[in-house]
């Protein structure tokens, strides 16, 4: 592919820049100089030729420039200290046969002091940083709005097609040849992701309709058949387990599972301790441990995470201890601890993908659906926390719930 000379690239605005640097830095180190060094020792100042790297000590390539009026200084004697013409770096006329050429100007790092250089190199090192910051500031802008717009495009998915958040597309005319190629192709994919999110809400509305509607029709013909009390109740059962089943599956595909629910000030203390003693009173082994503390959250929310967690706890560790923590950021944490058998260690990330269950069978009974653990997760994350499970030492699972 031609690429027209008038192009704006990255590598066009990365060759300026360092030019531009590079041919500032010499200009002002030479000043700098010639202004600290010749000036206060009334000697004759120096002009610089074009720069060049590393810059050579001492003001390589200098030329005389008389001053008004100012007639050429004699060379120093010989044996003695100066700088003279030789010392500027010139060539004298004695040797060249008069006014004929000059040989190449030899360096003056023999006339300039240590400290001189030095300010040399410092005034050039810090020109060269200063526009290497700006200019990372500069080149890296883009990528600044790249990721904004990343993090919008993934806040509005995550919020669902009816909350109606749609992200600002990138500016496709402005910035390099290569920003505009990547806004782009991000405003494509952006439309097509939301394009996608939105068919598949309508698919799941569809499905759900078609699904619930023949399974309440059987379970409403089951009831008036006049069938023996056992089977028809067994029957209902499983009629009703479909459709939990349903809306749970409904529920993770739509991605509305409780995160629209507003936050609320509510002592998690209390919200935990009435969650165990309703447990407790049905003789299940739950203890908890905390302080009063009282926080804006989605209780509604919350109480389906820690539902699911000391859930599990009990189905596959026989008890659950949850212990509530305050943290050094002022968030708290909530743990979750049982006396099973625990997790390997290359399925602890895994468990957390929806229908994966580490138990093999697939009977409800024993190893659930799948989703308890997704669904905590991804509640947890709509909230601003993190959501982690771990190996106790002494055996047993962790799940350890933050939040701001």
């Amino acid at each position: 592919m031609r690429l027209s000379w008038f192009t704006d690239t990255l590598a066009k605005r990365l060759f300026l820049l360092m030019w531009v640097a590079l041919v500032g830095s010499h200009l002002l180190a030479y000043g700098a100089v010639n202004l600290v060094h010749f000036e206060h020792r009334g000697m004759p100042m120096v002009i610089p030729t074009l720069p060049s790297l590393p810059p050579t000590p001492g003001l390589p390539g200098g030329r005389w420039m008389p001053r008004d009026g100012e007639a050429r200084p004699p060379p120093p004697a010989r044996g003695e200290p100066g700088l003279g013409e030789e010392g500027l770096g010139l060539r004298p006329e004695t040797e060249t046969g008069g006014g004929g050429p000059s040989m190449p100007p030899r360096s003056m790092s023999s006339g300039l002091p240590a400290g001189v250089l030095l300010m040399d190199y410092a005034i050039r090192l810090l020109v060269i940083a200063l526009a290497a910051w700006w200019g990372s500031r500069w080149l890296a802008a883009p990528m600044k709005k790249l990721v904004d717009a990343s993090d919008a495009l993934a806040a509005s998915i995550r919020s669902g097609p009816q909350a109606g958040a749609t992200p600002v597309p990138l500016d496709e005319q402005r910035g390099t040849r290569e920003v505009r190629e990547a806004a782009r192709v991000f405003n494509s994919m952006a439309t097509q992701l939301r394009r996608q999110f939105s068919q598949r809400a309508l698919m799941v509305s569809a499905i759900s309709h078609d699904l619930r509607t023949p399974l309440t029709r059987l379970r409403m013909r089951l009831e008036t058949l006049g069938l023996d009390p056992e089977p028809l109740q067994r029957s209902v059962t499983d009629i009703r387990e479909i459709n939990a089943l349903v809306d749970t599956v409904l529920e993770v595909f739509r991605g509305d599972s409780g995160a629209a629910e507003a936050p609320q000030a509510n002592d998690i203390a209390a919200l935990l301790q009435a969650l165990c003693d309703d447990l407790a009173e049905q003789g299940l082994a739950v203890t908890f441990e905390g302080e009063s503390l009282v926080r804006e959250i989605q209780p509604q929310a919350l109480r389906r995470v820690l539902g699911n967690l000391i859930g599990n706890a009990l189905r596959y560790g026989g008890r659950a201890d949850v212990k509530l923590q305050r943290d050094e950021r002022g968030g708290f944490s909530i743990t979750i601890d049982d006396n099973g058998p625990g997790i390997p260690a290359a399925q602890l990330e895994t468990v957390f993908e929806p229908f994966y269950r580490v138990e093999a069978s697939r009977n409800r009974h024993t190893g659930g659906m799948g989703l308890g653990l997704y669904i905590a997760r991804d509640l947890t994350q709509r909230m601003g926390g993190t959501l982690q499970l771990s190996n106790r030492e002494g055996g047993g699972l962790r799940a350890e719930v933050v939040l701001p």
